[in-house]
């Protein structure tokens, strides 16, 4: 009995669903995407890179993978509010990956053993002038003298580092480790000077012969508010009060201290004033925890040390020893309103944290720089300012306002000031998409919690008040973490594209060169794209040739 072509039609239509056999419409590609955690990095380090290293074992290497995008990892490792680990798609199983202790890990390594980055490239015979030495000015520095020009950062303070040194307390961020990280880049060729606080952009360039320039003074102004306020309690904006105690010249507060604010900035003078010797430090804020600019955590660890927090409060009056707060409610927007009613607090000493401004009246009479309705510089997207080669970024530029950012804008200025000097446009590789949780074809993981790293306790942190207070990872520790990262959108060789292919198309080319698809043996079944845990393989339309090609 003869078949007919039609007894084979629902096979055949299964078959071109599937795409198989010579029918097939879709074929499998080795594709690269972009992990979540390197998308979300200001400083646009390569993550995944380097925690793949660091989980092999390859500490030296890891190192080397990050300083080519930002030289403190140490740094980075303690005070980075670590993005990349809000998008890290492992916190869908159980919790992120311990980015920042394992950069941190890798960073206290390479101080302790001498590592040293890659040379700087050929001299190109180019000057350029960094105006002040935070991280975003050190950031463009470093990266300008990598790639071959001479650089010499002008800082107004006694001692480089910006906000690092004198906005967060030592207790986050040792001086040892920031130093360290400062003099590898002096030691790279880098001149800083210091004391030396630019009055004239236009005269300091002409009169070093500078090709380019790149402000980067920060905002290390606090902020006023007009409150009417009598001689008898002390008041002292926050910015102050931390450069103070950097300086030796930390005030006396006395028993009870209020912080007028919610940011970052708040918890930290609040937590200094505890080791200060205040019996009593109470945060006001406005709005509520929910609303509040600080990190969950800087709010938690404030807490943990006995500061309390007066959500939904705002101070009216400051008077001989105590001060009037008006309690707030926020309105469908979020934004707070008044209720008219008022409470009395009593207090030795009243800190402003509410935010900071930057001293750039220098910049003011240089022609085609101007400043936007926020006080900020204009730039444009390759950082410019609208005065030709001199180019800002940093907190003085609008934007987020992060160490993370600034130095992310140090390198990103680098880069471009380096293309003007060149007279080239700047390149901007295009990104490859983001690969989110859903698109994982993640078999069955074993819980594998993420690495603590251990806190000195509550008592002796006020013992020792500028003790750092979160220990690093044991080798052990930031090896396994690094382990937890899921290689989201690129292959990392585990075979099971190889393993389960049923016409053995897929050829092996040894460690590190991954694989390729015979598309002669391919019938375009898709049980390799299934079977890819980190999504690193996509189905593409089939050409319209047939061929017996292969792809890498």
């Amino acid at each position: 009995m003869t078949a007919r072509q039609s007894d084979f039609t629902p096979v055949v239509d299964l078959l071109q669903q599937k795409g198989a056999g010579p029918v097939r419409d879709k074929r499998p590609v080795y594709a690269d995407h972009l992990p979540p955690c390197n998308n979300a990095c200001p400083a646009g380090e390569n993550i995944q890179a380097w925690l793949d290293l660091a989980q092999a074992g390859n500490y030296r290497e890891a190192w080397r993978t990050i300083v080519r995008d930002n030289p403190f990892p140490a740094v980075h490792g303690r005070v980075c509010y670590h993005p990349c680990e809000t998008g890290c798609n492992r916190s869908m199983l159980d919790s992120a990956v311990s980015i920042h202790a394992v950069e941190r890990f890798l960073g206290d390594m390479a101080t302790e053993q001498g590592w040293t980055p890659d040379p700087p490239a050929a001299s190109t015979g180019k000057r350029v002038l960094i105006v002040g030495g935070g991280p975003s000015g050190l950031s463009a520095a470093y990266h300008l003298t990598r790639l071959g020009h001479a650089v010499e950062v002008r800082e107004a303070g006694p001692l480089p580092g910006g906000m690092l040194h004198f906005g967060i307390p030592a207790y986050r961020l040792p001086r040892a480790e920031l130093m360290k990280e400062i003099a590898r880049i002096e030691a790279m060729g880098v001149k800083i000077v210091l004391n030396h606080k630019v009055e004239d952009i236009v005269a300091e360039q002409v009169a070093g012969g500078f090709d380019a320039v790149f402000v980067a003074i920060g905002t290390q102004i606090g902020k006023k508010i007009d409150i009417p306020a009598r001689d008898a309690t002390k008041v002292i904006d926050a910015i102050s009060l931390l450069r103070d105690i950097e300086t030796g010249e930390a005030p006396r507060l006395g028993r009870r201290v209020i912080v007028y604010g919610g940011g970052n900035t708040a918890m930290d003078a609040a937590r200094m004033a505890r080791r200060l010797g205040a019996e009593e430090t109470l945060i006001v804020y406005r709005r509520d925890r929910a609303h509040m600019p600080a990190q969950e955590f800087e709010a938690d660890e404030a807490l943990s040390e006995g500061v309390k927090i007066k959500w939904l409060s705002t101070i009216k009056d400051i008077g001989e020893g105590s001060l009037t707060v008006e309690t707030m409610r926020l309105d469908d927007k979020g934004r707070a309103q008044p209720t008219g009613e008022f409470e009395t607090l009593s207090a030795d000493s009243v800190v402003l944290a509410l935010g900071q401004n930057s001293d750039c009246g220098f910049l003011r009479n240089a022609a085609g720089i101007t400043f936007n309705a926020d006080d900020l510089i204009v730039v444009d997207a390759n950082m410019m300012t609208g005065r030709p080669g001199v180019f800002a970024g940093g907190d003085l530029a609008p934007g987020q306002h992060s160490v993370t950012t600034a130095v992310g804008h140090g390198k990103k200025a680098a880069r471009a000031i380096d293309s003007y000097l060149r007279g080239a446009p700047v390149k901007s590789p295009a990104k490859h998409p983001v690969v989110t949780f859903d698109q994982l074809n993640l078999p069955i993981f074993l819980d594998a919690p993420v690495s603590v790293q251990s806190e000195l306790p509550l008592e002796e942190r006020l013992a020792d008040g500028f003790a750092e207070t979160m220990a690093g990872l044991s080798e052990a520790e930031a090896r396994y973490d690094a382990q937890r990262c899921l290689s989201c959108g690129n292959c990392f060789e585990c075979d099971q594209c190889y393993a389960s292919c049923p016409e053995q198309a897929i050829v092996k080319l040894g460690p590190g060169r991954r694989y390729l698809f015979d598309y002669a043996l391919c019938t375009g079944c898709a049980v390799c794209f299934e079977q890819c845990p980190c999504h690193a393989i996509e189905l593409a339309p089939e050409p319209a040739r047939a061929a017996t090609e292969t792809s890498a």
